[in-house]
């Protein structure tokens, strides 16, 4: 029996997501008879969507309901070449019992990079000395800074990025503190951190990391009395999503506190309101969510979920399988 796969990518990201080489590696495995369709239109492929046994999609993925599975009736699982599935799966999608493969451990890789690249430079307190250096000589003051020698550096949460973050600062000689409620003492000891409350770690590091994901419970978990207790330039970096931090609280406290420093890949809403103090604020460096894949990163994500496929029609376990029962727990 020949298998196909059917592909969905928006055309801006075809070239990035899956390039040539990754299509050529996906039509080695599986029949791929058809062209990159985009998402935005997939009703102008249900000619094709009834017979394709696979999908592989990314950003723009169409939402899997009645309508679109009514459509796709041999359809056995979703390689998904991007991070959370939150926006396409349904409950009418888990019934049928399709398989969902997400490359989000990809995706952590890049976002681990930056994470690990931020944090040299915030021991440095390169945002201080750079602000500092535009100053005339005499109203420059270059303040003391911690450097990459036994400094203490705190992530909060240890999922896929965190641990990937975590990989990355092994070699170094760092301490690192860690906050995640359901991490066993064991555990933390195998992953070589020391677990903290978050007043603790944020009381005493010099770099604070965080890798939560947006939960109705972790929404505003970062307060500004968090915030106000961080060492003396000590830094704060966020790649997760914006509203695990309580925005207001964070601008007030690094309003009066100038030698603290904030990363921020994310915000809420994303980008800053127009006359947001984000904008504004010297202490504080906004980057347009670029932590996770970009351009040529991406095809990293496409030829995972290819990898992936090759493991399924091997009979082997898939690597990154997303479950119904542990969705509700990830961004």
């Amino acid at each position: 029996m020949t298998l196909r796969a059917l592909v969905f990518c928006p055309p801006n990201l075809q070239q990035n997501v899956f390039p040539r080489e990754v299509l050529t590696e996906l039509g080695q495995l599986v029949d791929t008879p058809w062209p990159v369709f985009d998402p935005s239109q997939w009703r102008e492929a249900k000619c094709e969507l009834q017979s394709a046994d696979f999908i592989f999609s990314t950003w723009g993925m169409p939402l899997l309901d009645e309508e679109f599975l009514a459509a796709a009736p041999n359809l056995k699982a979703v390689f998904y070449a991007a991070g959370s599935v939150k926006g396409f799966v349904t409950d009418a999608g888990w019934e049928r019992g399709i398989l969902v493969s997400s490359a989000w451990v990809a995706n952590s890789i890049p976002v681990a990079e930056y994470t690990l690249g931020t944090i040299l430079l915030s021991l440095k307190r390169f945002w201080h000395c750079s602000r500092a250096m535009r100053l005339p000589q005499e109203q420059r003051v270059m303040e003391k800074t911690p450097g990459a020698y036994r400094s203490k550096i705190g992530l909060v949460t240890l999922g896929a990025i965190g641990r990937s973050t975590l990989k990355l600062l092994a070699p170094l000689d760092l301490t690192v503190l860690a906050h995640h409620p359901s991490l066993t003492p064991e555990q933390a000891a195998e992953l070589n951190v020391k677990l903290v409350s978050l007043e603790e770690l944020f009381r005493e590091c010099d770099v604070i990391s965080l890798h939560t994901p947006w939960l109705p419970e972790t929404e505003g978990m970062i307060n500004g009395k968090l915030i106000a207790s961080m060492k003396e330039g000590a830094t704060l970096i966020n790649t997760a999503r914006g509203a695990i931090i309580a925005e207001e609280e964070m601008i007030e406290v690094l309003s009066s506190r100038p030698d603290l420093s904030a990363i921020l890949d994310v915000t809420h809403p994303e980008p800053p309101a127009a006359d947001s103090p984000l904008r504004t604020l010297p202490n504080v460096i906004l980057t347009p969510h670029i932590a996770g894949s970009t351009d040529a990163e991406c095809a990293r994500m496409g030829k995972w979920m290819v990898d992936e496929l090759r493991r399924y029609l091997e009979g082997a376990p898939l690597q990154y399988l997303v479950k119904k029962e542990t969705l509700a727990r990830k961004a």
